[in-house]
């Protein structure tokens, strides 16, 4: 039952935003009481922060998967991208907006994590693109991984970049050719300009 509560209550909270959701919306929602909920979560607050560390550890082992299938680093930052966007349900609500401004202490914690496990993915994937080839070989590897995380994050922000002018998708695409165009060799060039070609079939 526990379970069945958390991946109801992940998937409205990344429809509909975390302060939209109520413990009544979601009890409606599964056709139990709200005691039930209660009885597995002491308030909506621990809810939020479980069904975010959940989500969070599941597309992390995702990536890890991705990553353990040693595609050439283009491939990769696609592929990765592709699982991630499918999980966040293209984040249609601004989930991580609504959890920064009313649970501020969730989300801190949330950024730190997910800043561990990608710089981690990103520097390696630089490091490998280095030796294919397929990055400039002048690149200083820390600085690009760490460049690569700002933008993920600030292209979330609402207030810089409102769901009126761009979607998710939209923002990920743009923002993932912006970051390869930057670093790729010619020879990188062409495997991100056919995969490029590919998607937009």
């Amino acid at each position: 039952m526990r379970e069945k509560i958390l991946h109801k209550a992940t998937e409205l909270f990344l429809n509909l935003g975390f302060k939209s959701v109520t413990m009544d919306d979601l009890a409606n929602e599964m056709g139990i009481s709200k005691k039930t909920i209660y009885s597995h979560f002491e308030n909506k607050t621990k809810l939020v922060e479980e069904s975010t560390m959940d989500l969070f550890w599941y597309i992390s082992n995702g990536i890890d998967e991705i990553i353990a299938l040693q595609k050439n680093p283009i491939e990769e930052l696609y592929e990765i991208k592709k699982f991630v966007m499918l999980h966040l349900k293209n984040e249609k609500s601004s989930p991580q907006y609504q959890l920064q401004k009313y649970y501020p202490k969730i989300h801190e914690t949330l950024k730190k994590k997910h800043y561990e496990v990608m710089q981690c993915c990103v520097l390696d994937n630089v490091k490998r693109g280095m030796e294919m080839e397929i990055y400039r070989d002048n690149l200083n590897a820390e600085f690009v991984s760490r460049i690569y995380f700002t933008g993920v994050t600030s292209i979330k922000d609402n207030n810089l970049f409102p769901m009126q002018i761009f979607s998710m998708p939209q923002l990920m695409d743009y923002y993932l050719e912006y970051h390869l165009r930057g670093i790729v060799t010619p020879k990188g060039r062409k495997i991100l300009n056919s995969i490029i070609n590919s998607n937009q079939e």
